[in-house]
């Protein structure tokens, strides 16, 4: 490649040679100074010159990033009410389980001083350091969600104790564990023993209870009462039903208070105590059959002692 240079103080024209390496090597200086050039220009005329020259352009980029962070600020605020709604479920959530506590409790049997479900329950332990790590929005999210599903697995759990040891205490409640009258002391136990009319050996089915004429005879549980009349052997006689093949009788009372039919609660006042029937003397005899089998009433009742 031959470059031929003409100039007013040069007598004659100079011609110089250039070789490929020599071309290819301005070709590239040439390349790289337009695009030094033209980068100059462009931070001239958006940085330099951006407020008088080119406000349009400024104006673009600024209103650009202040639309971002309005958007990010919108999102961000939809999701703090989302987790403000999920914690005032939960709110509501641990409110019933301590409804629920305290009915479980008093259930159970256990006493509202001995579980104090307004206090926060006691949490410690060291600071090791470089193990604290802190959370994002998202992994609060999470914990929160999953906090959520814990607390309504307790609350079917709790539901669920408390329906059961309701059943339990009814089942209880049906038991004739009362004692039927303020007890002094038995003039005769379950089992075999001498007849007190013959002197023979003979099975006594139920417990004597030494009571003046005219003491009360209580209800032993709730129940129907499927009988209330005169007996040969037991004088005036009453049975209650207690359902699950429960029965208890009440006999030589001096008066009946109740009729077949009626309702009766534990510990209701159903006849009064006296001598009447096949007896020595005033007393409560006291039974309990299963399926009609007579069984051991001290099984049963709530003894003191």
């Amino acid at each position: 490649m031959n470059i031929i240079f003409v100039s007013n103080r040069l007598a004659t024209a100079r011609t110089v040679c250039v070789g490929r390496c020599q071309t290819g090597l301005l070709l590239i200086g040439s390349l790289v100074l337009f695009m030094i050039l033209s980068a100059s220009f462009g931070y001239l005329m958006l940085f330099k010159f951006g407020g008088t020259q080119v406000p349009m352009v400024q104006k673009f980029l600024v209103s650009a990033l202040q639309n971002a962070n309005e958007n990010e600020r919108l999102a961000t605020q939809q999701r703090l009410s989302a987790m403000a709604i999920k914690v005032g479920e939960m709110q509501a959530q641990v409110l019933r389980l301590e409804a629920l506590g305290e009915r479980v409790a008093k259930v159970s049997g256990i006493k509202k001083e001995e579980i104090n479900f307004d206090r926060k329950p006691g949490r410690g332990g060291p600071l090791l350091p470089g193990r604290g790590v802190s959370l994002s929005l998202d992994d609060f999210q999470q914990e929160l969600s999953k906090f959520g599903l814990t607390l309504d697995d307790k609350a079917d759990q709790m539901a669920v104790m408390e329906s059961l040891l309701s059943r339990e205490q009814v089942r209880k409640a049906a038991l004739p564990s009362a004692l039927p009258v303020n007890i002094g002391f038995f003039s005769s136990n379950f089992g075999w023993r001498l007849d007190p009319f013959t002197g023979q050996r003979s099975m006594h089915e139920g417990v004597d209870f030494v009571a003046d004429v005219g003491a009360p005879i209580k209800a032993a549980a709730g129940g129907i009462v499927i009988y209330s009349d005169i007996h040969s052997g037991y004088g005036n006689m009453i049975e209650v039903d207690h359902g699950n093949g429960l029965v208890s009788r009440y006999a030589h009372a001096s008066k009946r208070l109740v009729k077949e039919g009626d309702v009766v609660l534990r510990g209701q006042k159903i006849g009064e105590v006296g001598s009447t029937g096949r007896s020595t003397g005033p007393h409560l005899h006291f039974e309990v059959l299963f399926n009609g089998t007579p069984q051991n009433p001290t099984r049963y009742l709530n003894l003191p002692g």
